[in-house]
């Protein structure tokens, strides 16, 4: 009776690992990786924060506004991809993963003042085409006209994007005998669908020392060496971006194209630049 016992114990624990072990052979998403080891550099990447600044040790500040073109070359590291990518994402694809998981805010206005609600943003970025009337049969062959919603575009926006908006402030802090800069606020601007030709329009803005943890989490393509990939935190950080200056706090208030158009407003963008430069070069004596 003794030996039975211990000869069905062995049969169904035999059972129990054939199971197991059937169970193990079958593919699950994500059993076989992308590549030839694993990346955790990015994943485990944190921000550096900001040192300490008191307002006795600035000396000089200066607020510039600055504009970021998609079409320039060394800023479609920004903008593509267009479609879903497992191994990276566009700016504009992270900018909408975090607001729409309620991790990041948006604002109608560089003050960041006015939130947008999570359902208001979520209209903006989504498209209803509009309803049409659609001719059927019924089993008897006779026509009837029903209405049929339109179809919903949900990814227009990251083809559309085409500018980035940064506010920043340039300031000399005299505790460490150094000019600096750092980003205040972010705007996105698109091309409306449909409406192409009427140029970017303002989509949202937001506070870019809040979107600083996640863009060190997420990669950017490097051109020349994919092991060795920037995050967004290293592009903006390390200035790795082409712009030019559209505004700078002035007793008016106004913006470079207010007064200059053309090669006029490109020669007082580089105006703008020089100035900035100029004045910390003539702090120094040689």
């Amino acid at each position: 009776m003794k030996r039975s016992s211990h000869i069905l114990i062995f049969v169904l624990s035999s059972l129990f690992v054939n199971s197991m072990q059937a169970q193990q052979s079958i593919f699950q998403p994500g059993d076989y990786k992308d590549g030839v080891y694993d990346k955790e550099n990015a994943v485990n990447r944190r921000f550096i924060p900001y040192t300490h600044l008191r307002e006795g040790d600035v000396t000089w500040e200066k607020r510039i506004w600055r504009t970021l073109d998609m079409r320039e070359k060394i800023n479609q590291q920004l903008y593509y991809p267009i479609e879903p990518n497992v191994s990276r994402i566009s700016i504009m694809q992270l900018m909408t993963k975090y607001i729409l998981s309620g991790q990041i805010i948006a604002f109608s206005d560089e003050e960041f003042l006015v939130p947008f609600e999570k359902s208001q943003i979520r209209d903006k970025m989504v498209i209803k085409a509009d309803s049409v009337d659609q001719e059927q049969f019924d089993e008897n062959g006779n026509a009837f006209t029903i209405r049929v919603a339109g179809a919903i575009d949900s990814t227009w926006i990251y083809e559309n994007f085409c500018e980035i908006e940064l506010k920043e402030d340039w300031f000399f802090d005299k505790q460490k005998s150094t000019l600096e800069v750092r980003i205040i606020g972010m705007g996105f601007s698109v091309l409306l669908k449909g409406k192409e030709d009427l140029g970017c329009n303002s989509f949202f803005y937001v506070y870019f020392p809040a979107c600083r943890p996640f863009f060190a989490k997420h990669e950017v393509f490097n051109t020349k060496n994919d092991s060795e990939r920037r995050t967004f935190e290293d592009i903006f950080w390390k200035r790795q971006f082409s712009s030019g200056i559209k505004k700078e706090s002035n007793v008016w208030d106004r913006k470079v194209e207010n007064y200059s158009k053309g090669i006029d407003a490109l020669l007082e963008s580089d105006r703008i630049k020089g100035d900035i430069f100029r004045w910390e070069h003539d702090l120094w004596q040689f």
